[in-house]
This record gives C-alpha cells, structure tokens and sequence, in this order.
C-alpha cells in the first residue's frame, strides 16, 4: 500500500491578517502582499505531480488556489470542510479587542479549552473533527496519490497536531506562516509529518493569528 501525501498551504496575506484580526468565516480577500505570495507558491510548486486541487471554499483560499492551479494545469475542487474554524465572538476583533470585550470568551480561547464554542462559534473539538473527518473522505477518494490543499491557518494547527500526536490543548510552539509548504503523509490509516512551514519561494510571509 503506497502512502497519500498531502501538501497543504495557508492562504496568502489578507489586510486583516496584517492587522492581526481574526477572519474566522468571514470572506476576507487577499491583499496585494498575499497575491504576490500565491504567485510565489504557484512557481514553487511547478514540477510537482499533483493528483488533484483542493481549496476552501472561502475567498482567500481561493484567490490563492487560481495561480497554483493554472501553474500545475489542474482544476481546483471546494471542499467546505476545509473552511476556517468559526470563532464567534472573535470573528473580526484582534485577540486585544476581545480581552477587552468578552474577557471571559478570550480567557478560554487563550486555554486551548477544546470546548469553548466562544460565543456561538466553533469549540476546538468539534472544529478539530470537522478537519480530521475532511481530510479522512478527501484522501479516500484519491488513496496513493498526490494531492494539494489551500486552507487556513486553523486547519494547518489541527493537521500539525494529527501528523504528530500532540493534543489540542497544548500551546501552539511551531508556525504557520502564509503560503508556505506543509507536507503530511497518511499510510495504513497513520499521518506522519513530512515537511513543515517551507517558506524557500517566499520573501516574507507572516505566521498565523487566526484565519
């Protein structure tokens, strides 16, 4: 049985992002820093097998997915599962604002607490499950094979955390920066990380907040 092996990317720099607001699911797009970004990706990918193109369905993703897809010659599928988390009351403030807020919302979102829905938004849990079950049906459908992914950062966590055991409570210690290269491999029903946060075909690109 030959290993599924996955490279998934980060969308490109939004102005919030730049600001440092979490997006969530609210359809941000791209600004003339992660355009750029998403040009880079796309020549860094050139010469790569890919299967198959799956994106977000949000704005970003896909604005970051077009030149990728149109550098490999592959079309891009949505894929809703691979949405960012929806953070409530979060959505739209910088991690500041909602200390100022929403103190006890912000207390629990800083906890990892994995059942916090942070004010009729996503818990971590079910969020982590929406991701792992997304990504369980899409390499089902193509095993063995070679496929690209363009998320958000919040799903790159909870695949950085599926490929290498660590909880969902654990404090973030790696980054996740803007339209980098992230590698896992599924084999045998086992994720494994292969290669992380490749940053080579970027000038600059900023880790991730939320988004």
């Amino acid at each position: 049985m030959s290993a599924t092996r996955i490279c998934i990317l980060r969308h490109g720099e939004t102005n919030w992002n730049a600001e440092k607001r979490l997006q969530g699911q609210i359809d941000i797009p791209l600004n003339a820093v992660g355009h750029a970004q998403a040009a880079a990706a796309a020549a860094g990918l050139r010469g790569h097998g890919f299967d198959v193109i799956y994106s977000s369905d949000m704005a970003r993703t896909r604005q970051t997915a077009a030149p990728i897809a149109a550098a490999l010659g592959l079309p891009v599928f949505e894929a809703a599962g691979l949405r960012e988390r929806h953070y409530g009351l979060m959505q739209g403030h910088t991690t500041a604002e909602t200390r100022q807020r929403h103190p006890e919302i912000y207390d629990r979102y800083a906890a990892r607490d994995p059942d916090a829905d942070l004010g009729g938004g996503e818990s971590l849990r079910a969020f982590a499950a929406r991701v792992e079950g997304t990504l369980a049906t899409l390499v089902a459908a193509h095993p063995g094979k070679r496929l690209l992914m363009v998320s958000h950062g919040g799903v790159l966590d909870i695949v950085y955390r599926l490929a290498t055991g660590r909880d969902l409570a654990t404090p973030r210690d790696f980054l996740i920066p803007n339209a980098a290269l992230n590698w896992v491999e599924l084999m045998a029903g086992t994720w494994r990380l292969v290669a992380w946060g490749d940053r080579a075909h970027l000038a600059a690109a900023m880790d991730e907040v939320a988004g």
